[in-house]
């Protein structure tokens, strides 16, 4: 699809959000010790992903104002700004936020990233410099982690965003996605339009937080948490993808 606009902005209850379109690519996915020495096990095999759907992520993990603004309370353990990112919060309140946020603005379709989508879109999509970190290879330009944030989130877009203007993909709070975590990846063989495995079990969460140490925060590490997990590091970021001609 072309001439597609670089953005688009909503609103619900006079709190507004934005996301930004990530143009649909291929990319290698993962790392191994021969790209990258803090690479894990559980970040290989590196192999190629096709996206063929363009899609647009929130510029910024979902804040305290959002949720609340969409759910009526508030979850997080540390309150007292609402452009705080929200955290402590399961799978299963990240559904429920969306489906009710899909009811208020009916004519888009939210969900969480893929995991593939989420990688994608930290690394700059078909913008992407090759940053180990979302935006930067200088850490603390793009991310609060366990260096520079003592030890609780910040409110978002405080630091540098990366090369498709998304801020905190790396540090701040966790963002859940899609995929079930099955250890490492299971194929060095292509993949396309890969969907994400039915949630669920251990969840696959991304992108580090203001309680990691900087490798934990490289936009290949993956990690995953129990579904029904409340951890005060744990928020997520809302995409919409655009549907096929």
């Amino acid at each position: 699809m072309a001439n597609l606009p670089d953005h688009l902005s909503f609103s619900v209850s006079d709190v507004s959000f934005s996301l930004r379109l990530v143009s649909h690519g291929s990319f290698q996915m993962g790392a191994d010790a021969s790209t990258d020495p803090d690479a894990d096990k559980v970040e290989s095999p590196v192999h190629t992903v096709t996206l063929t759907r363009d899609f647009y992520v929130a510029e910024t993990p979902v804040t305290q104002a959002l949720y609340e603004a969409v759910m009526g309370a508030n979850p997080s353990s540390f309150k007292g700004d609402p452009s705080l990112p929200v955290e402590r919060v399961t799978i299963k309140n990240c559904v429920s936020f969306i489906s009710k946020l899909n009811k208020l603005i009916p004519d888009v379709k939210f969900s969480l990233p893929t995991e593939a989508e989420w990688e994608f879109a930290a690394r700059g999509g078909i913008l992407s410099k090759g940053f180990k970190y979302a935006g930067s290879d200088v850490i603390d330009e793009v991310a609060w982690y366990e260096d520079n944030s003592d030890l609780h989130p910040h409110p978002v877009a405080q630091k540098k965003p990366n090369e498709l203007g998304l801020y905190d993909m790396s540090g701040n709070v966790c963002e859940w996605c899609l995929d079930n975590f099955w250890d490492s990846y299971s194929s060095s063989a292509p993949v396309t339009d890969p969907n994400g495995s039915n949630l669920g079990g251990t969840t696959v969460a991304r992108g580090g937080s203001y309680y990691f140490e900087a490798r934990r925060c490289r936009s290949t590490y993956r990690f995953g948490f129990r579904c029904d997990s409340k951890i005060g590091f744990n928020g997520f970021r809302i995409i919409t993808r655009i549907d096929k001609p």
